[in-house]
């Protein structure tokens, strides 16, 4: 029996607690799950590509964008926008396939409001500890340290929304990290109500 809609799962956390290293295994081995490639403003890092991390786009774009209705989410954080292009997803759903989202907790949290019927999963430093992304971003070498320390002002707060999700996974280990977000993926798809429901609209119709 097969799930009538994919499933849309929301991975949000702080900068610097390793969202995308724990995403990147999980992608490669599950065929099933599409990773949604934010827009944004921000310049791209040196090991970044247009279209695979993220595409990259000007302000004027973007707004364009905003007053086209073209996102399920957006933000603008550190002097930048980020955003969720909406059709994409939609497609990727409508074809019973599931999609994954990195985005940060403000856009988690719209996200809540317009699908809740998602899964939402927040990704937290061992022991919500703040001091631990400020090594992580120590160690990045990509931004100067004012830019690191409003990041961290910023971290702080998003923590205390970690209680909004339906998960939480802690990234002590990058390891047993992906294998708790893989546990979470697995336990959703198993979800009896997703089959159920699939067999009455196929009824229905």
């Amino acid at each position: 029996m097969k799930r009538k809609k994919g499933i849309l799962f929301v991975c949000s956390g702080p900068s610097g607690v390793g969202k995308s290293a724990i995403m990147e295994g999980i992608l490669k081995s599950d065929g099933n799950l599409v990773f949604s490639v934010s827009a944004t403003t921000r310049k791209p890092r040196e090991v970044e590509m247009d279209g695979v991390h993220y595409t990259f786009v000007s302000d004027e774009q973007f707004e364009k964008m905003i007053e086209e209705e073209k996102f399920l989410e957006w933000v603008r954080v550190h002097d930048n926008y980020y955003g969720t292009p909406r059709d994409l997803v939609e497609q990727t759903l409508e074809e019973g396939r599931d999609m994954i989202l990195d985005i940060d907790v403000q856009g988690g949290i719209k996200v809540m409001d317009s699908r809740p019927e998602s899964t939402f999963v927040f990704i937290a430093p061992p022991d919500m500890d703040v001091n631990v992304l400020r090594q992580r971003l120590n160690g990045r070498n990509t931004e100067a340290q004012e830019q690191i320390e409003n990041r961290l002002k910023v971290a702080e707060e998003e923590l205390k929304n970690a209680f909004q999700y339906d998960y939480i996974v802690f990234n002590d280990s990058l390891s047993e990290a992906a294998d708790h977000l893989k546990a979470v993926i697995t336990a959703e798809r198993c979800r009896a109500i997703r089959y159920f429901a699939a067999q009455e609209d196929n009824q229905e119709a």
